[in-house]
């Protein structure tokens, strides 16, 4: 999936989807419904534009994901990295940590996946 770029709304129809999945197309109206008041048509509209994005997919009336959760926001935060900060992540992070001070705990947190990645170099 190349565009990663989705409206909130969108991202949140996904969140249902990874919490649910596999899900039947009508049970997914109804929790649409339930949590996001929508109507049967705009939730499929959104199913249709999901899987034309190839993040998700509804065969024979059961929706599932192509990409997890936690690759989707993986790819989302290194296109976030290559778009504003020319692809550097130590860019990112000078900027993050100039408005947020980083607790003790999550220096080391960082420190312990430096060291695993250079453990694996």
């Amino acid at each position: 999936m190349s565009d990663i770029e989705l409206a909130a709304v969108q991202e949140r129809f996904a969140d249902i989807v990874w919490a649910n999945e596999p899900i039947a197309s009508g049970d997914l109206v109804k929790v649409c419904a339930e949590e996001l008041n929508w109507k049967k048509p705009t939730t499929y509209t959104v199913l249709r534009k999901l899987c034309e994005k190839g993040l998700l997919q509804n065969e024979d009336g059961i929706v599932t994901s192509l990409m997890s959760k936690e690759e989707f926001y993986s790819a989302k935060s290194e296109q976030i990295i290559e778009d504003s900060y020319d692809g550097s992540l130590p860019a990112f992070i000078a900027a993050f940590t100039s408005r947020k001070k980083l607790s003790s705990k999550e220096v080391d947190e960082i420190q312990k996946l430096i060291d695993g990645f250079k453990n694996k170099g």
